[in-house]
């Protein structure tokens, strides 16, 4: 058996997302930006995608940005806030993502920002008065906090982070990637200038994603050379995968409450069966349902000498998990994350997310195949 409990990385395609690509990969393949009507069949089809997008998020089209992903959406964010509002102190976390961490690493070596971190308890939520305390130091600062945590799942309150940068006068970017499509969104009544999706986070294509810019902020473009996007974002659109993410957002809002319910009980039976088999294990994170993605479970593994192979072996035996966030894959320093919420080292972590497609039987094989490998020793 073959098990990808890896959703939080990428999710697969869904067949229904992947009919409504085809007739844009095969036959509109007009330019959207030409006049003639092969162009403007094709303009149609993006500006159908902008609309349901906007409407199933509580925004209005004209906020709406194609972006080739969520990682392009942060930077833009971040780097043109910078520029157009003339800002020069980011408040963060120490736990973002890395689209987040290394674009304000970078600003702030080049002289162009400063920076503070908001503290963390050990399952990392904030600690909002700390927050506050930084707002009131910082004038017209930008604050970029994630919705929820892509490694321990945790969820931030940003509704009440969105009030206290309105009350401080701040401009809030949340990296919205784990949560959009998983949870509902209503960008009408959250305080947050900036939200972020990825259409392969919720069973769309990959090399596709969006950020919503709230009328009230007007940004220049990360990407120079082309007036698309309404002068936000040059360069031809990736037409196919922006009908693609449209549909499947659509898909993910239209069965969303029947999918947390089949991947909560998921993840719920594989706490209990960890918790029964393997005396020690931790849960890294928030595991509380109202706090915390259902889709994540962060697990922390006693200290054990096949620690170091358990994901070659979880591998070996057809199980595809992670150990933090893909787009750290190849680093040799551990979890930023799990630092960052000083979380014990002598742990081996193990990041199994899930999605609408795994199953009981799934669940039931890792854990099996978990037994296995920890007999070994």
């Amino acid at each position: 058996m073959k098990v990808f409990l890896d959703n939080a990385a990428t999710t697969a395609l869904d067949p229904e997302v992947f009919e409504v690509m085809k007739p844009m990969m095969l036959d509109m393949y007009g330019n959207p930006s030409s006049t003639h009507s092969h162009g403007r069949e094709v303009r149609t089809q993006i500006e159908h995608a902008r609309r349901k997008v906007a409407e199933l998020i509580g925004a209005v089209p004209s906020e709406i940005v194609f972006t080739s992903g969520g990682t392009e959406a942060d930077n833009t964010a971040i780097r043109s806030s910078i520029d157009a509002f003339g800002i020069r102190h980011i408040i963060t976390t120490a736990i973002e993502h890395h689209a987040v961490l290394h674009t304000v690493d970078r600003l702030v070596k080049q002289g162009r920002v400063t920076m503070s971190n908001v503290g963390l308890d050990e399952k990392g939520h904030l600690d909002m008065d700390h927050l506050e305390t930084l707002l009131k130091s910082h004038e017209n600062a930008l604050v970029s906090i994630m919705h929820a945590n892509n490694e321990i799942g945790t969820i931030n309150d940003i509704v009440r982070i969105g009030e206290l940068c309105e009350t401080y006068g701040a401009t809030f970017h949340s990296d919205t990637v784990q949560t959009m499509g998983h949870f509902r969104h209503d960008a009408k009544s959250l305080k947050v200038h900036f939200l972020v999706g990825a259409a392969h986070k919720f069973h769309g294509p990959k090399g596709v994603g969006f950020l919503r810019v709230c009328k009230t902020k007007k940004i220049g473009p990360l990407v120079e050379g082309g007036g698309q996007e309404r002068n936000k974002r040059g360069g031809t659109e990736n037409v196919y995968g922006i009908v693609g993410l449209a549909k499947a957002l659509e898909l993910a809002y239209a069965e969303m409450d029947a999918h947390r319910k089949h991947i909560q009980s998921l993840k719920n039976r594989m706490m209990e069966q960890l918790k029964t088999n393997f005396p020690g294990v931790k849960f890294n994170g928030d595991i509380d349902p109202e706090n915390s993605l259902y889709t994540v479970l962060n697990v922390g593994f006693p200290p054990n000498e096949i620690n170091q192979m358990l994901l070659f072996n979880l591998d070996i035996n057809g199980i595809s998990a992670s150990g933090g966030s893909a787009c750290s894959s190849g680093a040799n320093t551990g979890s930023h994350v799990l630092n960052g919420i000083g979380a014990d080292p002598s742990y081996q972590g193990v990041r199994f997310s899930f999605s609408k497609f795994n199953t009981v039987e799934e669940v039931d094989y890792v854990i099996e195949k978990l037994k296995e490998i920890y007999q070994q020793r």
